[in-house]
Order: C-alpha cells, then sequence, then structure tokens
C-alpha cells in the first residue's frame, strides 16, 4: 500500500534506481531537487532530504528563489515511486509557471493512479495550511497530467507561454 512519507536517506538506493529509470538529465517535478544537490553519495542525499524536510519550517529562511514548501516521497515499502511538494505560496515564477503543487512519479510505478492519490491527499494538507485554492501546471501535451489535474476539481485558465515553455494552468478550489 503506498503512503506519503517525509523525506529520507533511508530510500537512496531506491531513489538513485527510480532517477535512472527517469535518466540523468530529467527534471523530477515536485523533488525539489537542485543542480547543486549531491544525491549520489549516502552524506550529501541525506543533507538534500534534512533540507527538504526544514523547508517547510517557515520560521526559517529559503534558499534564494525558492519559497517554503512540504515535500513527500511516495513510497511503498522500502521502494521509492515518486515525489509531491506543497508550495506555501507563490512567487513570481510559481504564478507564472509552476504552480503550488508539483508531483512525478518514477515510470515503472506509473499508471496506478499514484499521482491521483497523491494529489488528493495533498489538497487535503493545502486546505489544513489555511488555502482556498491552489494553481497547477503541466504541459500541454501531458496527457497524464491532465487526467490527474481535472479529476481533482481542476479547472484550465488557460495554456500560456512561460519561461519554462508552454503550460496548461489549473485552479483547484478547495
Amino acid at each position: 500500500m503506498p503512503e506519503l512519507i517525509a523525506p529520507t536517506s533511508h530510500l537512496h538506493a531506491s531513489w538513485l534506481a527510480a532517477q535512472r529509470e527517469w535518466g540523468p538529465d530529467a527534471h523530477l517535478d515536485g523533488a525539489g531537487l537542485g543542480s547543486d544537490d549531491d544525491v549520489d553519495t549516502p552524506e550529501g542525499f541525506a543533507a538534500w532530504a534534512e533540507r527538504l524536510r526544514r523547508q517547510s519550517d517557515r520560521t526559517l529562511p529559503v534558499d534564494h528563489g525558492r519559497v517554503h514548501a512540504t515535500y513527500w516521497w511516495i513510497a511503498e515499502g522500502d521502494t521509492y515511486l515518486g515525489a509531491i511538494d506543497l508550495r506555501h505560496y507563490l512567487n513570481g515564477f510559481l504564478l507564472d509557471a509552476g504552480g503550488h503543487i508539483g508531483y512525478s512519479v518514477r515510470p515503472s510505478a506509473r499508471r496506478r493512479g499514484l499521482a491521483t492519490w497523491a494529489l488528493a491527499a495533498v489538497l487535503h494538507e493545502a486546505r489544513v495550511l489555511g488555502m482556498d485554492q491552489v494553481l497547477l501546471t503541466c504541459d500541454p501535451d501531458n496527457e497524464a497530467s491532465v487526467r490527474t489535474i481535472e479529476g481533482n476539481g481542476g479547472v484550465l485558465e488557460d495554456v500560456r507561454e512561460t519561461l519554462i515553455g508552454p503550460k496548461r494552468r489549473y485552479w483547484i478550489d478547495l
């Protein structure tokens, strides 16, 4: 049975296996992975997981260009299946292109409804934080994300060109 868990160094080997499935240059939506994060060594991976856990604490500053966010990993036992994050507020880039919630599911775990399930769970967490609506975006040709977002109540606002290419922009009222 899958569950949402806090990032943990315990899943290092499984996370690396998932990264190999995606490929070395893939962008992992919702993972909070920066280009300077060392995820190959156990020490670097543990530091990255700790940074992700700290980023939800609004009493602590966040790195330039980031916002406070809560990160969860989608896991089943000792297997990393994907990630989802809830950004507590939007900066200019997130309002234009990134949204409040990002998620990714490793290729071998797709087509099981994990993204739809995880998004529904995180929408509940957004309500707990006092949010009344959230923005989600996806690539125009990402039919799986379109189904996931629309299946959770997403209403298409528009499709627009952004700094990272064209994006479908959806709002979900909570």
